[in-house]
């Protein structure tokens, strides 16, 4: 059978002519040490695939330093072509109906107390992967009972049975990131639509879930902007935000407007818990599963943000 080729929708945008220079502040570590390799291993053995490879994550090495990682479902390629994101755009090979059991393996092996699951968009499927997704939390919650879950969804295009699927076998946290303020969504997002997206986390919620969603700064985007997007969070009763700096993956996808400094991250963090936020991550390497076992447990960020600001 003829290969499928890889069609890359950022290839004709507009290379950056000049780059803003990254900040001190932005530097990580090499991914080394025996548990990373570790890790590998499972991930190339067991044919995963991974967001922290497929997105070029920057805290890829002291994740997998500490024996965990964020399992990528239904294939590595996405029927959407997002601005920022780095995993491929085209068409993807059939699902893999073994992929839920080879997951919940690797999980067991492993041995993680708390394990990240997301997913490529696979919009051409007519339950948009739910199925596949409700095998794979069935799967590892069999071979892994102890094991507490985040699973961050796509939006499934707003049809709502598929969306609960999600909600029926009710992971501890259940995530879909913004990812960006409502003015620059169709930029950054381009098949994505804000409000859509805030109704994906407000369902969730009715269904008793718990919420978290996660924004990148430095698209361009304003200091009242970023405020509207966690006013929305919480008037949707999201319980959990990340906040993060935008990194370009490659020169064809969108360029960084801006680096931000990791004062106005903890300024962004403050305004989130003012708002009733349950749990606000922000800083400029935060990513969405970064320290995500932290955010299974309700009070856990405030708390602990009350007591530095001597309120408790």
């Amino acid at each position: 059978m003829q290969e499928l080729p890889i069609i890359n929708s950022n290839a004709n945008r507009p290379q950056q002519e000049e780059r803003v220079k990254k900040p001190s502040w932005l530097k990580v570590k090499l991914p080394i040490g025996e548990n990373y390799r570790h890790v590998r291993g499972l991930v190339t053995e067991h044919k995963l695939h991974t967001i922290c490879e497929s997105g070029n994550c920057p805290n890829m090495g002291e994740c997998w330093g500490e024996g965990t990682a964020t399992f990528m479902i239904l294939g590595n390629i996405c029927t959407r072509s997002c601005g920022f994101c780095a995993v491929a755009t085209g068409r993807p090979e059939p699902a893999d109906w073994n992929e839920p059991q080879r997951v919940a393996e690797a999980i067991y092996l492993m041995k993680v107390k708390h394990a990240v699951i997301t997913s490529v968009d696979r919009d051409e499927m007519e339950d948009g992967g739910s199925t596949i997704w409700a095998n794979t939390i069935k799967a590892v919650r069999a071979l892994n009972p102890e094991t507490t879950l985040e699973t961050l969804i796509p939006d499934f295009k707003g049809e709502w049975h598929n969306l609960q699927r999600i909600i029926d076998v009710a992971p501890e946290v259940v995530s879909h990131n913004i990812e960006t303020v409502e003015r620059l969504t169709k930029k950054v997002r381009i098949q994505a639509k804000y409000h859509r997206s805030m109704e994906v986390l407000r369902r969730l919620k009715d269904g008793g879930m718990r919420t978290k969603s996660g924004i990148m700064l430095g698209l361009g985007e304003t200091k009242e902007e970023v405020l509207q997007t966690l006013q929305d969070f919480a008037d949707n009763n999201v319980d959990v935000v990340t906040i993060g700096q935008y990194l370009q993956p490659t020169p064809k996808h969108l360029p960084v407007a801006r680096f931000v400094h990791p004062d106005e991250f903890a300024e962004f963090r403050d305004a989130g818990y003012e708002m009733g936020l349950d749990f606000v991550e922000s800083g400029p390497l935060v990513r969405s599963s970064y320290h995500s076992e932290r955010h299974v447990f309700k009070g856990e960020g405030r708390q602990k943000w009350m007591e530095a600001k001597g309120m408790a």
